[in-house]
C-alpha cells in the first residue's frame, strides 16, 4: 500500500530540532512530494552552519521514513543559501546568485524581514481575494494580458494589486511603466509601487533589467513568501499573481503558503499550447485550488489595412476545451500589434480606448460580475 502524504507529515511533526520545535513546525521542509513508495523533500536551513547541526536530524528522518510501510526510498537534501563572496548580507536579504566566475558581487535585494514560518496556506493581509494567472507553456502572453487585466479591473473601480512572481523573467516593470523604479522598505516592510491604478510588486523592482536569476527552489519559495506577507499591500479587492510557466516551485508555493482563490488558465487555441493547459489546470485541481475560468488569447487577427480576419494561432480551441472540461470559458483577446507596442511603452492597452480595450474591459467585468474580482 502506498505512503500518504499526511502520514509522512505527522511523522516530520515527531521529529525535534535544535532550538525547538519539530520540522514541520520550523518551517524546514520544502519541497514535499510523495509518489508511490518514494518520499523526497528538502531541507532548508536557515545558513551553513544551521544546516550542519542538522545533519543528525536528517539522519532521523531518513531512519523513520525509511521504516513506515509502504516506503520504499527516501530521498532528503539539506541545504541552505550560500555565503555571500564579499560582505555578508544584512539578515533577511534575498540574493541573486550571477554565477560568473569573476563578476562583481550580485545586488542585495531587501525584501523586509525573514519569512515567518507558517503550516499552511495563509491569508494576506488587507487582500479579499487573490487570483492565480497561469499557463501551460511560456509565450501565450499571459503576462501581458495579466497587466491589462488589472488595469481593467482598476478602470471598472476594484482595489487591484499585481504581484509579478515570474521570478526568472519579470516583464510587469516594463509593461507598466514602472522601469528603473525601486521600492523602499523600513527593513520589515515593503512600500510597492503603483501604476495606471494598479498597486505592484515585482522582483524585477529589485535588480537590473536583462539581470539574471540563478536560484534554487527554496530560494524561490523564501522570496515569494516574503513578496505575499511583507509588502504593504493596502486593501484591495483583488490581487493577480502572474505566475511563470509550466508546474514548479513557485506555483506550489503559492498554493501552499496563500489562500489563493482560483486560478485562470491562458492559452491560445493550438493544439500544443491547449495540451500544456491541460497540464496547469491538473497541476491546480492536485494542489486543490479551483480553476475559475479560461481565457483564450491571440484568437483573431484583423489586418489594419483591409480589414480580413484571420486565426493565425486557430480559432475557438480554448472555448471547446472549457466545454469539455465543464470550466467557465471567460472570453478570447485578439492578437494586435497595439498590444505588444502598448506594453513596450509601459502604458497597458487596457489603459486606453478602443476595440482591444473593450476586450480586455469585458473580461474584466466578467469577473466581476462572477464574484471573482
Amino acid at each position: 500500500m502506498a505512503i500518504s502524504r499526511e502520514v509522512v507529515l505527522f511523522e516530520l511533526q515527531q521529529i525535534a530540532v535544535p532550538g525547538g520545535g519539530n520540522l514541520i513546525s520550523a518551517d524546514l521542509v520544502r519541497a514535499l512530494t510523495v509518489d508511490g513508495g518514494t518520499v523526497r523533500f528538502v531541507i532548508e536551513a536557515g545558513d551553513p552552519e544551521i544546516a550542519r547541526n542538522l545533519a543528525p536530524v536528517e539522519a532521523e528522518a531518513q531512519r523513520r521514513l525509511a521504516a513506515l510501510p509502504g516506503v520504499e526510498k527516501v530521498q532528503i537534501v539539506t541545504t541552505a543559501p550560500a555565503a555571500p563572496r564579499r560582505a555578508a548580507a544584512p539578515a533577511g536579504d534575498v540574493v541573486a546568485r550571477s554565477g560568473q566566475a569573476g563578476a562583481e558581487p550580485p545586488p542585495s535585494l531587501k525584501i523586509g524581514r525573514h519569512p515567518t514560518p507558517q503550516a499552511g496556506p495563509a491569508p494576506v493581509s488587507g487582500v479579499a481575494r487573490i487570483l492565480a494567472i497561469g499557463s501551460g507553456k511560456g509565450g501565450v502572453g499571459k503576462s501581458t494580458l495579466t497587466s491589462n487585466l488589472a488595469v481593467a479591473l482598476a478602470r471598472a473601480g476594484r482595489r487591484v494589486g499585481l504581484l509579478d512572481a515570474d521570478i526568472y523573467g519579470p516583464s510587469q516593470p516594463r509593461m507598466l511603466g514602472l522601469t528603473g523604479q525601486k521600492p523602499t522598505s523600513d527593513g520589515q516592510m515593503i512600500e510597492p509601487l503603483h501604476a495606471h491604478g494598479v498597486t505592484v510588486m515585482s522582483l524585477g523592482l529589485m535588480m537590473k533589467e536583462g539581470e539574471a536569476l540563478v536560484w534554487r527552489g527554496p530560494m524561490l519559495m523564501g522570496a515569494l513568501q516574503q513578496m505575499l506577507n511583507q509588502v504593504k499591500w493596502g486593501e484591495l479587492d483583488v490581487l493577480l499573481v502572474d505566475l511563470p510557466p509550466g508546474t514548479g516551485d513557485v506555483q506550489l508555493s503559492l498554493c501552499q503558503k496563500a489562500q489563493v482563490t482560483g486560478a485562470l488558465i491562458v492559452s491560445t487555441p493550438q493544439d500544443v499550447a491547449l495540451i500544456d493547459a491541460r497540464r496547469a489546470i491538473d497541476m491546480f485541481n492536485k494542489l486543490k485550488t479551483p480553476v475559475l475560468g479560461l481565457v483564450e488569447n491571440m484568437s483573431t487577427y484583423i489586418c489594419p489595412n483591409c480589414g480580413h480576419e484571420a486565426h493565425l494561432f486557430g480559432h475557438g480551441g480554448v472555448a471547446a476545451e472549457a466545454k469539455e472540461l465543464g470550466l467557465p470559458f471567460l472570453g478570447e483577446i485578439p492578437l494586435n500589434l497595439d498590444v505588444r507596442l502598448a506594453g513596450d511603452s509601459g502604458t497597458p492597452i487596457a489603459a486606453t480606448e478602443g476595440p482591444v480595450a473593450q476586450a480586455f474591459s469585458r473580461l474584466a467585468d466578467r469577473l466581476i460580475g462572477g464574484g471573482m474580482a
